[in-house]
C-alpha cells in the first residue's frame, strides 16, 4: 500500500468526526433499546413467564396456545380485512384527491389543509368522534331516520359481523389525508412536458395517469405503501376508543391482544409470543421494501 493511500484512510476516518461523535447517542439506543428490547421479547416467548419475566422455557408451548386461542384467530382475521381494505381505499382515494388538487383549482390551499386536518388528531379523538357519528341513537342513523327514512339502519359498531369497517371507516377519514399530500408531492414531479406531449398525442388523461405517470411514481407508492402497512400491523388507539374490542371479540387486533395479555391478564409469555408474531409480518413488509429500494435499485445501478 503506498504512502498516500495509507495517509487517505486516517483523514476518511477523521471526517465529520463531530457528526458521528453525536451520532453515538442514537446509536446506542438502537441498539440497546430496540435490537437489545427486541431479543429480550423473543427470549422470553419461549417462557412460561406470567406477572414478572422468569427462566421457564416451555419452547414453542406459547405459540400453540396463541394460534388455539379463537381471539387470536379472530385478531388475526380482523387485522387481513382491515389491512387490504385500508390499503385499498386509502390508496384510491388518496391518489383520486391528489389528481383532482394537482389540477391547480382554486382555494387548493384550504381543501389541502381540510383533508390533512384529520392527521393531526390523535387515534382516541377519532375514535370517539366517530364512536359518536356511527352512534345509531344520535348519529347517521338517527339522522337519516329523522329525515323520514324510518326504515333507514346503519349502525356497523354493534353489529359484530361488520364491526371492523365501522373502525375502517374512521381510519381512512384520518389517514387518506396524508396519502393525498404524498401523492401529490410525486404528481408535482412530473415534468409538465409529459402531460404537453399526451395532451398533443390525443392521449386521454386516465390512460397517461395509467400507463405513465403512476410507473414514474413507483417509489412514492412504495413508500406510501410501508406507512400505511406499517400503521395497520400496530392499529390499537382506535379499536380501544371506538369498540374496546367489542361487541364481544369482535373487533379484537393483535396489538390489543398484546397489551391485554401483558398488562391485564399478566400472562407475559403469551403477549410476547404475540408481540413476536407482530415483528415477523413487520419484517415481511420491511424487508421487501428494503429490497426493492435499496437492492433493487444497486442491481439497476
Amino acid at each position: 500500500m503506498t504512502g498516500p493511500a495509507k495517509a487517505g484512510r486516517p483523514n476518511q476516518l477523521l471526517r465529520n468526526l463531530n457528526s458521528k461523535i453525536a451520532s453515538i447517542p442514537m446509536i446506542l439506543t438502537a441498539v440497546v433499546i430496540f435490537l437489545g428490547g427486541t431479543l429480550w421479547t423473543v427470549f422470553y416467548s419461549f417462557t412460561n413467564s406470567k406477572l414478572l419475566p422468569r427462566m421457564s422455557f416451555v419452547g414453542f408451548d406459547q405459540y400453540k396456545r396463541l394460534w388455539a386461542a379463537p381471539r387470536w384467530i379472530v385478531s388475526i382475521e380482523n387485522l387481513a380485512l382491515y389491512g387490504i381494505f385500508s390499503l385499498i381505499f386509502s390508496l384510491v382515494i388518496g391518489f383520486t384527491l391528489a389528481a383532482l388538487m394537482d389540477q391547480k383549482i382554486r382555494f387548493e390551499n384550504a381543501f389541502r389543509t381540510i383533508f390533512l386536518y384529520p392527521f393531526a388528531l390523535s387515534f382516541i379523538v377519532t375514535g370517539l368522534v366517530w364512536q359518536w357519528v356511527l352512534n345509531p341513537e344520535f348519529g347517521v342513523q338517527s339522522v337519516v331516520r329523522s329525515l323520514g327514512w324510518t326504515s333507514f339502519t346503519f349502525d356497523p359498531l354493534y353489529t359484530p359481523s361488520i364491526v371492523i369497517y365501522g373502525v375502517l371507516i374512521a381510519a381512512l377519514w384520518q389517514g387518506t389525508g396524508l396519502v393525498m399530500c404524498l401523492m401529490l408531492a410525486g404528481l408535482r414531479g412530473i415534468d409538465e412536458d409529459i402531460w404537453k406531449a399526451s395532451r398533443v398525442d390525443g392521449i386521454p388523461m386516465w390512460k397517461t395517469y395509467l400507463f405513465i405517470v403512476i410507473p414514474m411514481m413507483r417509489p412514492v407508492f412504495i413508500t406510501t405503501l410501508v406507512i400505511i402497512a406499517s400503521g395497520i400491523v400496530k392499529v390499537y388507539d382506535l379499536v380501544v376508543a371506538q369498540t374496546s374490542g367489542g361487541p364481544g371479540i369482535s373487533s379484537e387486533v393483535p396489538a390489543k391482544y398484546v397489551y391485554d395479555y401483558m398488562f391485564q391478564a399478566q400472562n407475559l409469555g403469551q403477549g410476547f409470543a404475540a408481540s413476536t408474531m407482530m415483528l415477523i409480518t413487520v419484517a415481511i413488509i420491511i424487508i421487501p421494501w428494503a429490497y426493492l429500494e435499496f437492492g433493487g435499485g444497486r442491481k439497476r445501478a
